[in-house]
């Protein structure tokens, strides 16, 4: 075939990737933004059809998890469409939120210029990693917040999406992957919240290996320092981030919604090292009410009309561990032995509900407005709430996993 007419025939990369109007393209678009060409037949192998996935229904799924037979990331309890209500308390939510989460956007990509302005370029960029799926909208906003050169806090960086698994860690094949790609460039990790600091406990682990000045990629990792993970959060409660926007438990507007706020993936299913990438479940069936690209939008528009200065955040070496006595409380309160069953911030309770086989909720306050759709889940589906006032703050939220074995 002539090369005129392969071009006439077939899409040009930018066309069928970058301009592409297909949600499963859009989908890859949102998880690996800036991934090189050579990455993309690796990334489409993560996907595999609902019709591949056993539906696991939630009461048998937390029996086999809580009792050792199946670890949680072998199953999948298919998603399903949001309540009208609940489209319209995310609705509400992302108005609500909008500015807030615009400004800590603005103050961590600052925060991320001033910190790398001197040691990324454009041949060796900034590469920001993902953790699927909580951290890939704020991933998402700050690449693009990073590449907007009129800003204050333009910088040279690419966006990747990263699969980790508690009790299995990151996906080394992934890791290994940008590594090869980005020899002499830094990397730093972001997801939405940090709950109870558990996911930056699995990325330490992973990481460690790497926590070596003699390993050939100690620089890429840890950057700011041995034993310092570079891990990046909208809001932090735990304590255990290196760079956060804050410490509070807020309404995140993208942690009301699961896959359709997230590219429509499911969360990770494993996949053992030798046979490749992590898979996730593409929710085709959900196109019609995917928010993904819209609440970037939303979120964009509202960081253009920012008025006041960036602020250039704090960093921590280590780990604080804020609230691991309130944790500790609840757990010898309620015996609950396995803390997994303790899910706080508004963001992990409220997925929690949705995912899991809830016990109880534990808010700090009857009425406040941001546990709203919590407060009409827990109706809708009979839950029990206990109000604890100032006992488990700063969280608003905590989701008490029902004990279950099977």
């Amino acid at each position: 075939m002539a090369h005129s007419d392969h071009a006439h025939h077939e899409q040009s990369f930018v066309s069928k990737y970058l301009l592409s109007t297909d949600h499963k393209i859009i989908a890859m678009q949102y998880m690996f933004t800036g991934m090189a060409m050579g990455l993309i037949g690796g990334f489409c192998h993560l996907y595999i059809g609902q019709e591949a996935v056993a539906d696991v229904p939630v009461s048998k799924k937390e029996a086999l998890i809580q009792s050792g037979q199946r670890h949680y990331s072998d199953m999948l309890t298919l998603e399903q469409a949001p309540t009208a209500k609940h489209e319209q308390l995310y609705l509400q939510a992302l108005e609500q939120g909008k500015a807030r989460m615009a400004s800590d956007i603005a103050n961590l990509a600052y925060s991320l210029q001033q910190t790398f302005k001197q040691t990324v370029s454009s041949e060796n960029p900034l590469i920001l990693v993902s953790l699927v799926r909580a951290g890939l909208p704020i991933g998402v906003l700050l690449q693009r917040a990073l590449a907007n050169t009129n800003s204050a806090y333009a910088l040279p960086s690419k966006h990747y999406g990263m699969s980790i698994i508690r009790d299995r860690g990151l996906d080394p094949v992934a890791l290994q992957l940008i590594l090869d790609s980005h020899p002499d460039s830094p990397i730093v990790f972001v997801d939405g919240w940090t709950g109870k600091g558990a996911i930056y406990q699995e990325l330490a682990r992973s990481l460690n290996p790497f926590n070596d000045d003699n390993h050939v990629n100690f620089a890429n990792i840890f950057h700011q320092g041995e034993s310092v993970i570079p891990l990046l959060t909208l809001a932090d409660p735990a304590g255990v981030a290196w760079l956060a926007a804050s410490e509070e438990d807020w309404l995140i507007p993208s942690g009301l919604l699961n896959s359709t706020v997230s590219g429509l993936i499911s969360r990770s299913l494993y996949t053992d090292p030798k046979s490749g990438l992590h898979r996730a479940i593409f929710y085709d069936n959900l196109v019609a009410i995917d928010h993904s690209l819209t609440f970037i939008e939303h979120i964009e528009s509202a960081r253009h009309l920012l008025t006041t200065t960036p602020e250039h955040l704090a960093t921590f070496a280590q780990p604080r561990y804020s609230t691991q006595s309130i944790v500790d409380k609840i757990a010898k309160e309620y015996n609950i032995g396995n803390r997994n069953r303790i899910k706080p911030t508004i963001a992990e309770a409220t997925r929690a509900i949705l995912r899991r086989d809830p016990d109880r909720i534990l808010l700090a306050s009857a009425d406040h407005p941001d546990t709203t759709l919590l407060r009409h889940l827990c109706h809708d589906r009979d839950i029990e709430i206990s109000i604890l006032g100032a006992k488990i703050l700063p969280y608003q939220a905590i989701t008490l996993i029902k004990k279950r074995i099977s």
